[in-house]
């Protein structure tokens, strides 16, 4: 319709000045109902129609005359003003932008302006000027905005959502947010979920799960304004989705701050809430994360909080936590680790170093244990407890504990051929549960047994106390089978777990190996004591442990000797092995092949 009256206008100017009169279409431009003025190249109005100046709130006289940049505001910017001139000097098609004028009466309105040249100018410049239309779309606007504030906010608890959220957080973290005059430049999260949410709603229906939804929403609310009160920004409050919120605290001053927060929203949820007829209780896990914004992304930020609420959930719930960066490494490296460890047992990451076993009567190398050892390419070579665990999680272990026992059998065979004039030694490899349960264990150690032709009896097998106590049905029969073969079992840790003394009896266990807590708590003959409390039950303990398996037919080894006097005292109540720094750390099977024949 505008460019039919731009037309129109055009024609009509023309037909007036070949001297015809009143120009046709002068009615048409004054009648319509779209708010038009026609502007020459100097930006002044020349002619404007009624429903511009009742747009205005101005006399239709006035307009004639006037700047027509002022009437609509277009130099409130740089960019829109040299548009508007472009298109005036005839070298830009077309102006289209948006303002919001005042109106004289006291409302606002938001105004569409365009501004094009009249039909048939040419190139060279305008020779009638430009034609300007003004469209008022507030209704249109505030449909936008209400429809805005629908998909930006939660229909449960009319809260910011998910979208919103990140919006806000993205532009806080936006270099000119926070490099402003006064401003911290810090940023602070609380993320919490609630402790019990689920119960509630599987057991009374989400229908009043989401009035408790509400209600915690309110009291979020309640704790930003009073935490906002002397703040030009309140901390924003959002839902993330199910019972998961935010509180994102922009130029903050602190972590003081956000643990006054959390604490303020932990206390506020701990009191019970009245829902539907019936009182329900509820808490909270926070992860408070609080940081410099400069360098800091919003993924990253997210990650920390989600890292920092785990935290919180796994210490116990209905508390809050701050991030803790190492923490958090320790974390990352136990990620890394695990997504790893099952490959790196393929490209041979993995050595054996092996821990002489003594006789504590004679001082002679009797046997080694074998300790496996991660050489890994990032952090370097890892011991057994960074990532045992984590095979015992994932199912590595499995392939691992075959690797560990066929390299240890191998190495002992070695030995003897390296030595055939001594004693054979035997070799002890320990052995986890999930290997007794998620593999056949005794065809695993009957095969690698004949490939490397190892002697039964110089194979070793350990499993802990914990471990052993209590088995039935499988794990039983799998021990007794692999003591029938000839293989020693020994019970690691003793004294530490179940010590359910009954058990020994049942069980095909050849060895027990005393905790080094035990042999620690000894006091020292001939050494400086005096800051060691006499214990003399400690002794008593041990003896009482050594006699008893004596007479059920079982050999002790005592682990963590690492004196002259533990090994005296040792020997004099009969214990017949010993391991431990005094005699040798883990080592090289090439430093065990030099101790075999030395007395210790």
């Amino acid at each position: 319709m505008a460019d039919l009256i731009g037309q129109a206008v055009t024609e009509s100017h023309a037909l007036a000045s070949a001297g015809t009169g009143a120009p046709p279409y002068s009615a048409a431009f004054s009648a319509a109902p779209l708010a038009m003025a026609v502007v020459d190249r100097e930006g002044l109005v020349t002619d404007a129609n009624s429903s511009l100046a009742e747009l205005l709130g101005t006399a239709l006289a006035e307009l004639t005359g006037s700047a027509a940049a002022d009437l609509v505001d277009l130099a409130s910017d740089t960019r829109t003003w040299q548009s508007y001139r472009e298109v005036l000097r005839g070298r830009q098609a077309e102006l289209r932008c948006t303002r919001r004028l005042k109106h004289p009466d006291g409302h606002s309105l938001w105004a569409q302006v365009t501004v094009a040249p009249l039909a048939g100018d040419t190139a060279g410049g305008p020779a009638d000027g430009v034609l300007m239309c003004v469209s008022d779309i507030s209704d249109h606007r505030e449909l936008q905005a209400r429809l805005r504030h629908l998909q930006m906010h939660d229909p449960v608890t009319r809260l910011p959502n998910r979208t919103l959220f990140f919006e806000r957080l993205s532009a806080a973290l936006e270099v000119e947010s926070y490099d402003e005059s006064g401003s911290t430049g810090r940023i602070g999260l609380c993320y919490l979920d609630l402790d019990g949410f689920k119960a509630v709603n599987d057991t009374l229906g989400h229908r009043v799960g989401d009035k408790l939804l509400a209600a915690v929403a309110e009291r979020l609310t309640r704790c930003a304004e009073q935490a906002g009160h002397t703040r030009t920004i309140p901390p924003l409050v959002a839902r993330l989705g199910g019972d998961e919120f935010a509180l994102l605290v922009e130029d903050s001053t602190g972590t003081d701050q956000l643990a006054d927060l959390a604490e303020s929203v932990l206390a506020a949820l701990r009191e019970p809430f009245d829902v539907s007829g019936r009182r329900l209780s509820v808490s909270a896990s926070i992860g408070v994360v609080e940081r410099q914004a400069a360098g800091t992304g919003p993924t990253a930020l997210m990650q920390a909080a989600d890292t920092t609420l785990y935290w919180a959930k796994a210490d116990g719930k209905d508390r809050w936590t701050l991030f803790d960066p190492e923490r958090n490494a320790h974390l990352v490296t136990r990620q890394a680790l695990a997504a790893t460890l099952r490959a790196a047992i393929g490209r041979g990451e993995f050595a054996l170093e092996y821990q002489p076993l003594v006789s504590m009567e004679d001082g002679r190398l009797r046997g080694v244990e074998a300790l496996v050892r991660w050489n890994h390419p990032q952090f370097g070579v890892l011991a057994p407890n960074r990532f045992i665990g984590l095979a015992e999680e994932d199912g590595s272990i499995v392939p691992l504990g075959r690797w560990v026992l066929a390299t240890a059998c191998r190495q002992a065979v070695a030995w003897q051929a390296a030595h055939p004039g001594e004693p054979p030694i035997f070799v002890s490899v320990n052995v986890a549960v999930r290997q007794v349960w998620d593999s056949d264990l005794v065809t695993d150690v009957a095969r690698i047994l004949d490939e490397t032709r190892l002697a039964p009896q110089l194979l070793q097998l350990e499993l802990t106390e914990s471990a052993v106590m209590g088995s039935a049905g499988r794990p039983l029969e799998d021990l007794q089978a692999l003591s029938d073969m000839g293989v020693r079992i020994a019970i690691d840790d003793f004294g530490t777990g179940y010590s359910n003394l009954a058990y020994l009896t049942r069980l095909p266990v050849s060895v027990l190996k005393l905790d080094g807590a035990f042999v620690r708590g000894f006091q020292y003959e001939g050494e400086d004591t005096a800051s060691v409390a006499p214990n003399p039950a400690d002794e008593v303990v041990v003896e009482a442990m050594i006699q008893l398996a004596h007479r059920l037919g079982l050999t002790v080894t005592a682990e963590c000797v690492e004196t002259l006097a533990q090994a005296s005292r040792l020997r004099r109540i009969g214990c017949d092995t010993g391991q431990g720094w005094l005699y040798s750390r883990p080592v090289s099977p090439d430093r065990i092949s030099e101790l075999m024949g030395v007395r210790a």
